[in-house]
């Protein structure tokens, strides 16, 4: 609209805050679109070269899904057998574990009630305590000698989602939706799957977009119910009456971006993301519209029984998520769970009763529609357990060494990659720190680490920051 032009008449009398207001049944909704970016490229596109726009080089993944295990994952109970823990269980600890003395209320060594047995034809050792992840052995790749920087939750969730040990930077998922957006243009990029009824640790942090604009961090989908909140209106609204509000609110932005030339660029990509909150309405409700699946579908995942109910929920509609387009997706655990201070046996079994028979489903699952080739998996908390037991039968943090898994995606499964000391304690041999995962993350998408860049305060920041991040090549196939 040109200046001096004649406005509609209910422009006139309304001003932008009421119509926002007053529309607010219809569009309370998309004030969540402003963490989306529909401008997105999509994976049919290529460039001369045959690469996807966006990526580097051809990507052996599409699609991210990570399963984060919200408290830290005691190792030697479930990935990295210690038959040495076993035998010195209850004996003092060595002079070299010289961290533990800032730990409150430590023990003795403390060795693992859990049986552990060689799994597919890898013959890969797993815990008793994950079988149905153990039965898809031969497509996982367990790395045993991860270490990270701090001992306390939240820094060493920022490490594990950021690539530093402060808060305010962009997850992996925020660079991950910067660098290539989303294959559904109806869908957001990046999708976060946790309880409705509560935040993890560290709250929205998790998932932020730090100092990228802000369409660029994850946006929350529940399982239950409305997947999002407000999406769709309170009441009935006429589909004549939403279009004429459309057009209304579209000719005041005209207006106000002619009247405020600095604003426009903001303002085009907060109109682009309502847009897509828009065009959620029908395709969110078919993504997590489980009741399409078979009965037998939803009886693997564990969905319709305690305790896998909603986890199995969270990991089916991740598949769905993948299979519509989605670039990545979130699934984080109740509170964190796996911060098993008292009673390490007892919590430890707790967790994987809710958490491996989904994950197991997962990773079948994706095998049997032919979407694990093109999808990388990834499982693994902040950080491990202590060797040593605290206040008698729990396990404190761990940073010198612990465990992740990777799956699918161009990964080559059925190995275990790089060690722990015969204690559990430090990891030894092919030391893998933080930046070595997000690197071969971005690397199986088909993105240069060290290119994936933004610019803000005179340097270009990336998700590897300064480190020297190599890919983890053993692990590719």
């Amino acid at each position: 609209m040109q200046a001096g032009q004649n406005y509609p008449t209910l422009a006139e009398l309304l001003s932008r805050r009421d119509v926002f207001s007053r529309s607010a049944s219809g569009f309370a909704g998309l004030a969540l679109g402003s963490l989306m970016c529909s401008a997105s490229a999509s994976a049919s596109e290529h460039s001369a070269s045959g690469v996807p726009v966006g990526c580097h080089f051809p990507p052996k993944a599409r699609a991210v899904i990570q399963l984060f295990q919200h408290g830290g994952p005691s190792h030697m109970d479930l990935l990295d057998p210690k038959p040495e823990l076993n035998r010195q269980d209850g004996k003092p600890m060595p002079k070299y574990f010289t961290d533990l003395v800032k730990i409150s209320s430590h023990g003795n060594l403390l060795g693992t009630p859990f049986r552990f047995h060689r799994s597919g034809t890898c013959g890969v050792e797993y815990s008793e305590l994950l079988q149905h992840t153990a039965k898809n052995a031969d497509d996982i790749a367990i790395v045993r000698s991860m270490y990270t920087e701090h001992n306390n939750h939240e820094q060493a969730l920022w490490h594990m989602h950021t690539g530093r040990i402060v808060s305010g930077r962009p997850s992996i998922g925020a660079w991950v939706n910067y660098a290539l957006g989303s294959e559904n243009e109806n869908l957001p990029a990046y999708v976060v799957l946790r309880t409705d009824n509560s935040l993890p640790v560290d709250g929205t942090r998790n998932w932020s977009a730090g100092f990228l604009p802000p369409r660029y961090q994850g946006v929350h989908f529940r399982h239950t119910g409305s997947p999002v909140l407000y999406l769709q209106p309170s009441t009935p609204v006429s589909e004549t009456t939403q279009n004429l509000r459309r057009r209304l609110l579209q000719q005041l932005n005209d207006v106000h971006m002619a009247e405020h030339p600095r604003l426009a660029p903001d303002l085009e990509a907060r109109i682009a993301s309502y847009e897509l909150a828009g065009r959620m309405q029908l395709s969110a409700e078919r993504a997590l519209n489980i009741g399409e699946e078979t009965s037998a579908t939803q009886t693997a995942y564990g969905i319709g029984t305690e305790p896998t109910d909603s986890y199995g929920r969270r990991c089916l509609i991740a598949r769905r998520l993948v299979e519509r387009g989605v670039r990545y997706v979130q699934i984080f655990i109740e509170s964190q769970i796996w911060d098993t201070h008292a009673k390490n046996a007892e919590s430890t079994r707790s967790c994987c009763l809710r958490t491996d028979q989904p994950v197991g489903a997962l990773l079948t699952d994706l095998r049997q529609r032919g979407l694990l080739d093109s999808t990388l998996v990834v499982w693994g908390g902040e950080f491990g357990r202590t060797p040593v037991s605290q206040s008698g039968d729990g396990r404190d943090h761990h940073k010198q060494g612990f465990s992740v898994w990777l799956a699918g995606g161009g990964i080559r499964g059925g190995q275990a990659y790089g060690t722990t000391d015969e204690l559990g304690y430090n990891a030894v041999e092919n030391r893998v720190m933080v930046a070595d995962l997000h690197a071969t993350i971005l690397h199986q998408l088909g993105l240069d680490h060290k290119k994936v860049t933004y610019h803000i305060h005179g340097r270009d920041e990336r998700l590897t920051d300064v480190h020297e991040a190599r890919i983890l090549r053993p692990l590719i196939s």
